[in-house]
């Protein structure tokens, strides 16, 4: 897997990919790097809310609510979560 973003690890990406699966229940193959949660997937606001609550608690990153627009995919999850793990720049 090639990642977007180079501050989040392979592990990482692997465990937001399956908590996104997860919360939006689709098989492995209809999610991709880009394709968009609301339109492609038939997401709503509370899953949004849901998919941020599990990443805070799966991988103990604490993301603001503001940034919740910009995870529309995969690619915006991987880069909110880097900007706001220990260490990252916010």
């Amino acid at each position: 897997m090639t990642l977007s973003h180079p501050t989040v690890t392979e592990e990482q990406a692997r465990q937001l990919r399956e908590i996104v699966i997860d919360v939006l229940e689709l098989e492995p193959d209809e999610l991709t790097e880009t394709s968009h949660f609301v339109n492609d997937h038939d997401a709503d606001s509370l899953l949004a809310i849901e998919i941020l609550a599990r990443i805070e608690q799966d991988l103990d990153v604490d993301i603001p609510q503001d940034q919740l627009p910009e995870m529309v995919n995969l690619a915006g999850v991987w880069a909110v979560v880097a900007r706001n793990q220990r260490g990252g720049d916010q």
